[in-house]
Formats: structure tokens, sequence, C-alpha cells
């Protein structure tokens, strides 16, 4: 039961994260239980799973929804990360050894020599790359050796995640040059200049609120940021 359990939640995960089904769109049991091949039980129990990692609601006697889409709860998100982040960023300048930036610039390269996405499936970003992409943004803020704070910061990017998923098949995630941020980021904390680095977090995580906003996953014009 718990290897089914794994599988089926890690198979909705991966299906809500690729956009196959819409924000506020009901998911019904028996209909997932066929898809994953298991049973009803062990779906209800992957969804109450989903449901406290933000990706699932749960509606008193209506069932299992996809979350749906907040701009405001994004921007907020945003802003506490932000501030977080620059806190986190400057005690790891303050702290972190030649091997840390060692360890950093071996997660940049293997970030850079991932492709973001892949030809056969180029509206969805690739999950390596987004495996790269978050061991490269922990790997920054290791060094201040602070876990609470580290786990926070990991805790607000899962809490992005969804938006930069569905947003990836816009032309506005397409013409943003990602690779440039990342390498800006790099040479901020190499250069131990924990402003800059400060400003480009700012700047890389804002940039994902504008995607969103020109994704038109959410009505920025009926939604107070």
């Amino acid at each position: 039961m718990a290897k089914a359990s794994t599988l089926s939640i890690e198979g909705i995960r991966r299906t809500i994260l690729r956009g196959e089904w819409s924000p506020g769109e009901r998911l019904q049991p028996i209909t997932l239980a066929t898809r994953f091949e298991t049973s009803t039980t062990v779906i209800r129990e992957s969804l109450t799973r989903l449901a406290g990692e933000g990706l699932v609601m749960i509606r008193p006697n209506r069932g299992f929804f996809v979350t749906e889409l907040d701009l405001r709860e994004l921007a907020d998100i945003t802003e506490l990360r932000c501030v977080t982040e620059a806190l986190a960023a400057r005690l790891s300048i303050e702290r972190g050894t030649l091997a840390w930036e060692a360890d950093l610039i071996a997660a940049h390269h293997t970030l850079a020599q991932t492709a973001r996405r892949r030809p056969e499936d180029p509206d969805h970003v690739n999950d390596e790359w987004s495996k790269a992409h978050r061991e490269f943004h922990l790997k920054l803020l290791e060094a201040c050796d602070c876990a609470p704070m580290v786990r926070l910061s990991s805790n607000l990017a899962d809490s992005t995640e969804l938006y930069r998923r569905w947003a990836a098949p816009s032309s506005a995630a397409g013409g943003r040059n990602v690779e440039r941020e990342h390498e800006l980021l790099l040479e901020a904390a190499l250069n131990r200049n924990a402003d800059d680095l400060a400003q480009l977090l700012r700047e890389h995580y804002e940039a994902t609120v504008k995607v969103v906003i020109e994704a038109g996953l959410v009505d920025a014009a009926t939604t107070s940021v």
C-alpha cells in the first residue's frame, strides 16, 4: 500500500505541475484510480497528502480540486522570500568557505548544462532542470548555517513552483533569459557582494510574478497586489 501511495502521489503531482488539469478543476478519485491503476482509497490518501503541499484543495462535502491561483498570495510569498533570502544570502557570504564557493560553482555548472526545456516537449520545464535549479538556489543560501532560514526558503520556493510550472508554456516565460539571471547570481555570490545578490534575487523572483501575469494565468485587473 505504501509503495502504491507513493507512486500515485508522484503521478498526480507530476500531472498537476504539467498543467494537464486547470486551476480549480475537480479531481475524481474513481477516474484517478483507473488512470494510476490503484484503489480509490490510495488516491484519496494521495490527494490529502497533496493538499498539504498546496497542490490540491479539499472542499467539505464537495471533494478534491486542483488548487486555484491567487496573484495576491504569490506576491506576498514572493516578498517574504525576497526578505528572507536577502538575510540568508548575506549570512552565506559572510560565513561561506572556499568549499562552499566550489560547491556553488558545481551546482551552477550542473544547472547551466541541463536543458530547461526538452526539444520533444518545449511547453514544459524539464524535471531535471527543475531539480538542478532548486539545488543551485539552496546552495546559494546553504552557508548561512541557519537551518530554520534555509527550511523557510525551501518551503517558499515550493509554494511558487505551481505558478512557475503553469506559466512555462507562455511566450513571456520563453522570452526570459533565466540562464543569464543565474550567471549574475553566481557572480555576485563569488564576489561576496551581499547587496547585489539580494537585489538580483529580488529581480529574479519578481520576474516570475510578471511572467505569471503576462501569461494570463490570473486576472491582474481584478486582483489587488
